[in-house]
């Protein structure tokens, strides 16, 4: 699957349900210092990596290779999941995530969105809150 397609499944999903793209949360598998983390941003907004390096205390971050991706969380891209992953990773999310109500995130499989307060997430997954998006 090519990065092109990677960043639309999000803008697809949200176009699918009639969501706002902001309220569609991506689930994106990253590398801060070599450790594998878990991040989740707006489908419509790219990850900063210098940003990302901060959230964690880390000095470089870099977007996971997809095998990688699928063999840390035991999900196929395009359907990854913060949840249940088959190793657990600390995860950040992206902080204006948390100025809506409710949002959508991958369920664990291509097509299924989870509808959740962010909040209930962030605490379910004790995730960090930073800013993750380029500017």
């Amino acid at each position: 699957m090519s990065r092109t397609t990677r960043d639309r499944i999000g803008m697809q999903a949200a176009e699918a349900i009639g969501a706002e793209p902001f309220r569609v949360l991506k689930t994106l598998m990253a590398e801060v210092d070599g450790k594998p983390v878990c991040v989740v941003v707006p489908s419509d907004h790219e990850v900063s990596m210098k940003k990302l390096a901060a959230a964690f205390g880390g000095k470089s971050a870099n977007m996971m290779k997809p095998p990688e991706a699928e063999r840390v969380t035991g999900y196929h891209v395009g359907g990854i999941s913060p949840f249940g992953q088959k190793k657990r990773v600390p995860t950040a999310f992206e902080e204006t995530a948390l100025t809506h109500a409710t949002v959508y995130m991958n369920g664990g499989q291509r097509g299924l969105q989870v509808h959740l307060k962010p909040t209930d997430a962030v605490k379910a997954l004790d995730a960090k809150v930073a800013p993750l998006v380029a500017d």
